[in-house]
Formats: structure tokens, C-alpha cells, sequence
């Protein structure tokens, strides 16, 4: 299989340190504790980077993607290293996708302005909710004036590209308050919204000591209703939790589309695809102090590296589905057939079956798409491929 033939390739780059750690978070973000060496942590990505890409370096970058933790605690200055090694030795696409996720907390002018011109072309906001008091239920370190104040930041530095981050479904959230966040965050017209649902994740505050939140009757109320507000206000959802007014993002797209893709720093998961079609999974040590102090060593592949799994064959189905049924117009059946070991011969009764229950649309031998009941229905979809 030639480059082209492969899956598209992304590279997400994890930066793990946080402020404070919300009490609903379960990703590997940590506590600052004291100052970061930035530039040692950009080496280690540096050298983390080019053990792993040094055996696809035949192979264009479409997208990159900085998330955390908190990205944006880093300068730029630190940023721009690892960006200009990398148009140096990787192959980025002339239309690369690069995106820097970021705290309002942490918001400044002069840094927006500086990511923007280092070549960070799309940012995304973490603004969660525009109220007061519920931003303090969340245990977000930004108050409603800083979300309103990074969003013009982001604007005033250039950013026509920008993802804001919305949950509903609150700490004692009204659907009148579930409204009024998705109208504030509308009417900066980004192009792009991300609108979630809370959810209690095991190893946090909230799953140990759960906050009042709206019952399973109420939570279906405020996705019907934020629903038809945003595509009253022509976003258009392409996945479950993804609204757009213009264009996708396609470093998730990547994800859900099941493509490949290059993690590096601490806790960074990564896909990538061999030659013979056989699928591989990473994951880097977690803690950034174990992250960093495995680059130390010596080894004939990545130093970095603390999980390499092969995804069995009779597991793709179900883990190539888990991704492209998430999206609403679903994905072409060929995909299936480049991006697995699998056609869809091998998965024709299952498909079969779930397009005679009208879960799924009876052109699956050329598109993979559920119907309208089965993406309200995706897990009972999904189980069929188990």
C-alpha cells in the first residue's frame, strides 16, 4: 500500500499541565505545580516526533492539533521551535490545519496574535458556559467577562477559524440557561461549536461526589432544544457533539473518518497504519515526569513509547464503526475496505440486518451511514459489531 492508498495522516501534540483541574475532567492533564521548562518538553517532542514519523516520512501531514491540559500556558516563541522543525522535516500539506487549543484564563492579546503568526491558523476556546455561577460549579479559573473577552482576543489576533466549547446539561441548568449559552456563543458567528452534554467519568470529583445534574427526561430536552436553536441559527451538525456554519474540523474529521494520526507528548495516544493494512495503536507514558525522563534512554524505536497494541481483525469492524457512524452523512463504504482488513462483504449480514431494522441506509454497499433512528440510537447500532 503507497502513500496514497493509505489513510490521512494528523499529528496531535499533547501539552498535559493545567492551571487548576476541573472536577469533571478525566483527561491526563496535571496540576502546575511549579514553572515549566518549555523548551526541554519541546525537545522531547522534537525527539518523540521524529521516532515516530521516521518510518512514514513518505507520508503528508493534513492536519495538527495542540490539546491538553491547558496548550495555550506555552509561548509561542516555545511553539514556533517545534512548528519550524517540522516544516522541516516532515511533509505538511499546503492546506495544513493547525490548531491550538486554549483556556480564556490564559487569554492575551499580544500571545493570540503571536500563535497566529507562527502559523497556529484555528483556534479553539475551552469557554464551557457563559454563566457566572456555573462556570464556578465547573471549577473553570476563567469568570463570563474573560470567555466574552478571549473570544474578541481571538478575533482582534486574526483568528477566522475558532471553535468554541460548550456543555449543556449543567449543575442545576435550566433549559432557558442552556439557551442563553448557545445564543452568546452565536452571536460571535464562529464558524465553528462544539456542544456537549456533562457527563460523570470515573477518577473525578464529580463521579466521586456527584453535583445535582438534570435528569436522563431533562437532558434529552435540552438536546432537542439546543438542537433545533442551533440549525435554527444554521450550524449543522456532521457528529454527535460538532456544529459547524462552514467548515468542518479536519483533525476530528480525521478521527471519525478513522485515519491515522501521530501522537506525541505525555499521555498522547496515536493510529497508525502499516503497509500491510495492519492497524497499530500507541500510547506515551502518562506523567510528564515518566515522559520525560523515558526520552533519557536509549532505544532502537521510541523511548517514549509505554503501549504499542495491533488491533486484532475481528475487532476493526466494531472500532471503525465506534468513529464513522458518529458522523451524520456516515462514510464511504470503500473507507472500510482501505482503512481495515475488512470489505464489507465480511460484515454483510450485520449490515444487512441493521438496514432491515432501519438503522442504517440500505445503500451500505456503497455508503456507510445510519438513518436518522439509528444515529439517535448509536450504541445499539454499535453493539451489533461486537
Amino acid at each position: 500500500m503507497n502513500a496514497t492508498q493509505q489513510p490521512p495522516l494528523s499529528l496531535y501534540i499533547h501539552i498535559p499541565w493545567c492551571i487548576r483541574k476541573c472536577p469533571y475532567c478525566d483527561f491526563n492533564s496535571h496540576k502546575l505545580t511549579q514553572p515549566i521548562d518549555e523548551q526541554q518538553y519541546i525537545q522531547h517532542l522534537i525527539a518523540d516526533f521524529n521516532a515516530d514519523y521516521q518510518p512514514h516520512q513518505h507520508r503528508p501531514i493534513h492536519s495538527i492539533f495542540f490539546g491538553g491540559g491547558t496548550p495555550s500556558l506555552f509561548s509561542a516563541k516555545s511553539l514556533e521551535i517545534l512548528l519550524n522543525h517540522l516544516q522541516r522535516h516532515a511533509k505538511l500539506s499546503p492546506e495544513c490545519e493547525i490548531t491550538l487549543e486554549a483556556n480564556p484564563g490564559t487569554a492575551e492579546q499580544q500571545r493570540f496574535s503571536d500563535y497566529r503568526q507562527i502559523g497556529i491558523n484555528r483556534l479553539s476556546l475551552g469557554i464551557q458556559s457563559f454563566d457566572k455561577q456555573k462556570l464556578h460549579s465547573l471549577g473553570r479559573i476563567h469568570n463570563s467577562d474573560e470567555a466574552h473577552r478571549a473570544i474578541t482576543l481571538a478575533h482582534h489576533a486574526g483568528f477566522e477559524r475558532l471553535n468554541l466549547d460548550l456543555m449543556f446539561a449543567l449543575p442545576e441548568q435550566s433549559p432557558e440557561q442552556m439557551l442563553t449559552d448557545l445564543q452568546q456563543a452565536i452571536d460571535y458567528q464562529p464558524e465553528h461549536i462544539s456542544w456537549y452534554q456533562l457527563t460523570l467519568e470515573p477518577n473525578t470529583p464529580f463521579y466521586q461526589n456527584p453535583p445535582p445534574l438534570p435528569n436522563d427526561d431533562q437532558q434529552i430536552q435540552f438536546y432537542e432544544l439546543g438542537s433545533a436553536y442551533l440549525k435554527s441559527h444554521h450550524y449543522q451538525q456532521y457528529e454527535t457533539s460538532a456544529w459547524t456554519n462552514n467548515r468542518k474540523s479536519q483533525h476530528n474529521l480525521n478521527y471519525w473518518q478513522f485515519g491515522d494520526y501521530i501522537g506525541i507528548g505525555a499521555g498522547a495516544h496515536g493510529k497508525l497504519t502499516l503497509a500491510d493494512k495492519t492497524i497499530t495503536r500507541t500510547r506515551k507514558y502518562r506523567a510528564p515526569t515518566a515522559y520525560q525522563r523515558a526520552g533519557n534512554k536509549s532505544n532502537y524505536q521510541n523511548p517514549y513509547l509505554d503501549q504499542h497494541l495491533i488491533i486484532k481483525k475481528e475487532d476493526q469492524a466494531f472500532e471503525f464503526m465506534m468513529n464513522a457512524l458518529r458522523l451524520q452523512q456516515g462514510v464511504p463504504t470503500d473507507y472500510l475496505n482501505t482503512r481495515t482488513q475488512l470489505t464489507h462483504h465480511d460484515l454483510k449480514p450485520i449490515l444487512e440486518h441493521l438496514s432491515t431494522q432501519k438503522l442504517l441506509h440500505p445503500n451500505y454497499q456503497q455508503h456507510l451511514q445510519t438513518t436518522p433512528r439509528g444515529f439517535a440510537l448509536l450504541n445499539d447500532v454499535l453493539t451489533a459489531f461486537l
